[in-house]
C-alpha cells in the first residue's frame, strides 16, 4: 500500500467514527512474532558442578520468611535455597557467601530498582543452571509471573507481625512500583509495619516459586512460556529488534512506566507502515 492509499484509509477511518478508528489501529499492525506457546524446557544438569536435590517449596517459603529479618528480601530468597543445599551437600554451598545478597534490599540498596526477591531468584537460577538460554527462559517466566500474580499469598506458621496483607498485582518487576501499587490498594504507607510484612510474605512466595521451578527443571518437568506478557510482546513487535523501529529490548510490562496515548493507538500503525524499509 502506497502513502496516498494509506492516507485515504486513514481519512475514511476517521470519518467512520469509532469503528473506523478501531480498523485503522489494526490495519497495518506488525505481526507479533514473539514465541508465546508453552513448551517443555530441556536441561542437561551435567553441565554444572553445583548440585541440586528436590526442595520442599512450602518449607523453602517458610525458611525465607524466617531469614528475612537477617538481610531482607534478596538475602532471604537466596539463603532459603542455599542453606538447604549446604545441609545436604556441604561444600561448596557451606562456604557460599550468602551475606553478599543483602545488597538487594529495597530494589538494590534501597534504590527502588528490580525487586530483591526476583534478583535473588535470578541469582539462584544463574548459580544452579549453567545454560544461559535456559537461565533466560526460567528468569523470564518467574518475572512475568510476578508481574501478574495477585500477591502475597504465603501464610507463615508463626507470623512476626499479626497482620494478613491484602493482595495486589504489581504489574512491574520494580521494587518501587510493586510497593506503590500495594500501598494504593491497601491504604498503608510504605514505611509501615504492614508493608514490611507484605514484602516479607512476598519473599516467601517468590522463594516457593523458584524452588518449584528448580524442582521441575531438574526432573524434566519444566514448561516454559507459561506467563508470556502479551502487552509487552505487542510493543516489541514494532519496537524490538525484529520490528522497524528497533529502539528497545524488553520482556517486562511496558505499561508499568509508559502509557499509550490516543495518538499512538490511532496512528502508530499507519506511521509504522509508511516508514522506510
Amino acid at each position: 500500500m502506497d502513502r496516498r492509499k494509506a492516507m485515504k484509509v486513514a481519512a475514511g477511518a476517521i470519518a467512520g467514527g469509532g469503528a473506523g478508528l478501531l480498523a485503522l489501529t489494526t490495519a497495518f499492525r506488525n505481526e507479533n512474532k514473539q514465541n508465546k506457546e508453552p513448551k517443555n524446557l530441556e536441561y542437561n544438569a551435567a553441565e554444572n558442578k553445583w548440585e541440586y536435590f528436590y526442595l520442599d517449596p512450602a518449607a523453602t517459603a517458610q525458611l525465607a520468611y524466617d531469614k528475612y529479618s537477617e538481610g531482607s528480601c534478596m538475602y532471604a530468597t537466596v539463603s532459603s535455597v542455599v542453606l538447604q543445599l549446604a545441609e545436604k551437600f556441604g561444600e561448596p554451598f557451606t562456604s557460599f557467601p550468602v551475606h553478599m545478597f543483602k545488597y538487594g534490599h529495597g530494589g538494590i540498596g534501597g534504590f527502588g530498582s528490580v525487586c530483591g526477591t526476583l534478583n535473588g531468584a535470578a541469582a539462584l537460577i544463574g548459580l544452579l543452571i549453567a545454560d544461559k538460554s535456559v537461565q533466560d527462559k526460567m528468569i523470564a517466566d518467574i518475572f512475568q509471573w510476578y508481574e501478574k500474580a495477585s500477591l502475597p499469598k504465603f501464610n507463615p506458621q508463626n507470623s512476626v507481625f499479626d497482620f494478613t496483607p491484602p493482595t495486589s498485582i504489581a504489574n512491574s518487576v520494580l521494587c518501587h512500583a510493586s510497593n506503590t501499587n500495594w500501598c494504593k490498594e491497601s491504604g498503608f504507607q510504605v514505611n509501615s509495619k504492614e508493608r514490611k510484612e507484605r514484602c516479607r510474605r512476598l519473599t516467601s512466595d517468590v522463594a516457593q516459586k523458584v524452588s518449584n521451578s528448580l524442582n521441575e527443571i531438574f526432573t524434566g518437568a519444566y514448561v516454559s512460556n507459561m506467563h508470556s506478557n502479551e502487552a509487552a510482546n505487542t510493543c516489541v513487535a514494532c519496537h524490538g529488534d525484529e520490528g522497524k523501529i528497533k529502539n528497545t529490548s524488553v520482556k517486562m510490562s511496558c505499561n508499568s512506566c509508559h502509557t499509550e496515548s490516543v495518538g499512538h493507538r490511532v496512528f502508530a500503525d499507519v506511521h509504522y507502515k509508511l516508514m522506510n524499509e
